[in-house]
């Protein structure tokens, strides 16, 4: 911290902003090297996918992978209240490659453009453009790409604020060419950040956390409808809710001690009750807080959660599910 600067706001704990308009990202600003990951097996390289809005990406691939057998394709956006991390950021990379090594599946993480220097909906524009690069030939012809991932299997994938971008993309998906094009199998939402004006379930206990939450989505979107926008609340008058989402099955994932689970846990019974997937998964984790996982990979919850993953993809399940997991639980 600059002791020299008046600070004129603080979004605990991702970034102060400063009376002369400077800030500083107190989080998610670290960065590390793509490569081989010794302890998982992982291999990862960044490209530039969007060279007019400098967007990169980030591509995993088991280092065991074949090109006789294609793997699924997973486009992955990360969290941070769109505001802190990246494709580089340690703890991601770290989470991402043990989740590949679980899941053997073929990822890209995008490094959507965050706030405050992109307001919101920049993050939400790159992340479509960034399907549209999925659905074109030049993804086709990334090396990686064409002789590893399997493009008729591909899901949509994040935690926190990337899942709610996932989300989002499928519902336009519903209505937009591209969804002719793309082959869309899944959703996997990994503790989604979704939000509302009213607090529901755990927040309804606990004023002070919401309101916290409520001064993230208000730094990042300039809305009237503030908490009820229809980017953070799909349940909001107005809003479209998940009618018509344009894939086959979704996997809602949520932590116990999460201010956001019941939100969740909202959006799979909606999920459930409209029709729209085929297929339906919830799963909560004891004991656990938000994205965890990203925190600590190698613990007995975060492989769990892998797993879980793992299972969703590879399987071509079409019955609702709903299952209680703890750090003992099935």
């Amino acid at each position: 911290m600059d002791s020299s600067k008046e600070v004129s706001l603080e979004i605990f704990p991702y970034i102060r902003v400063y009376k002369d308009g400077t800030f500083e990202r107190l989080a998610g600003f670290e960065i590390t090297p793509p490569g081989l990951d010794p302890e998982t097996g992982v291999e990862s390289k960044d490209i530039l996918i969007l060279p007019d809005a400098g967007v990169s990406a980030r591509i995993y691939r088991p280092s065991s992978a074949s090109a006789t057998k294609k793997l699924p394709l997973v486009l992955y956006f990360h969290g941070g209240a769109f505001i802190i991390s990246s494709i580089a950021d340690p703890k991601y990379h770290s989470s991402l490659n043990a989740l590949v090594a679980e899941c053997n599946f073929v990822l890209v993480s995008v490094d959507y453009r965050r706030a405050p220097e992109h307001p919101l909906p920049a993050a939400y524009d790159d992340s479509w453009a960034a399907l549209q690069w999925i659905a074109s030939e030049e993804a086709r012809c990334e090396p990686w790409l064409r002789d590893h991932a399997d493009f008729d299997r591909l899901f949509l994938m994040g935690d926190s604020g990337g899942a709610n971008m996932s989300h989002h993309l499928a519902m336009r998906l519903r209505d937009d060419v591209l969804g002719k094009r793309v082959k869309l199998s899944g959703i996997g939402m990994i503790q989604p950040y979704f939000w509302g004006e009213t607090p529901i379930g755990a927040e309804v206990a606990d004023p002070g956390r919401k309101a916290w939450v409520d001064s993230w989505w208000r730094f990042v979107c300039v809305s009237d409808k503030g908490c009820d926008d229809q980017l953070i609340n799909p349940f909001a008058d107005g809003a479209p809710g998940v009618d018509g989402l344009a894939c086959k099955k979704v996997l809602v994932i949520v932590s116990e001690k999460d201010i956001l689970r019941d939100r969740g846990r909202m959006y799979y019974e909606k999920l459930v009750e409209s029709g729209g997937a085929s297929a339906a998964e919830f799963m909560e984790i004891e004991g656990v807080d938000h994205v965890f996982h990203i925190f600590d990979p190698s613990c007995e919850a975060a492989k769990r959660l892998f797993e879980r993953v793992a299972s969703f993809v590879s399987s071509d399940g079409d019955d609702h599910k709903e299952g209680e997991c703890g750090l003992n639980g099935a």
